[in-house]
């Protein structure tokens, strides 16, 4: 399933009193933030142009056009910002936008069996961590995001091979 909207980032904080933002940046190169052109929110009903004012470990600190106090910066806390998607980048052979990864069914690589479907991706510094929520179980299970882990990636079928060694789940 491809989806035409491409979510890269999300507001997290208002940043002094001119109407800065801190953003959650979901590109590569969090940067580039503004490379992207004008943004809009979850339904579109509302457009921003960014301009990055300087990056930090955590955010992009950014200030957005017609946003002038903290006042309404604060207003955008929680606001996630999307591009459409024919402003990114092509993809290299066994590169993938995480967005087209989400919600595909999870298999055992030996057994193919089903266990789950993929809710996420975390990255708390050491690379990406692709999370799974196992059928019948309340819980998620991390691993990480690398070919040891997660061999095979098949968006057109809609489904991702795991290791089953690496997997910690009840079988069914």
């Amino acid at each position: 399933m491809v989806k035409d909207r491409i979510c890269i980032g999300k507001i997290v904080a208002a940043h002094g009193i001119r109407g800065e933002v801190k953003v959650q940046s979901y590109t590569q190169n969090p940067k580039n933030l503004d490379k992207y052109g004008q943004t809009e929110n979850d339904d579109a009903s509302k457009s921003f142009e960014l301009k990055v004012l300087g990056v930090t470990a955590k955010n992009v600190r950014v200030k957005i056009k017609g946003v002038d106090d903290r006042n309404a910066a604060e207003a955008l806390i929680g606001t996630r910002l999307f591009i459409h998607r024919d402003r990114l980048p092509e993809l290299q052979e066994e590169e993938f936008y995480q967005t087209d990864i989400v919600g595909l069914k999870v298999l055992l690589a030996e057994t193919n069996q089903e266990v789950g479907h993929v809710v996420g991706f975390s990255n708390f510094g050491a690379g990406d961590i692709i999370e799974i929520k196992i059928s019948g179980q309340k819980e998620t299970e991390m691993l990480p995001f690398t070919k040891q882990y997660v061999p095979v990636i098949n968006i057109d079928e809609g489904y991702v091979v795991v290791s089953s060694e690496t997997m910690q789940y009840d079988e069914v």
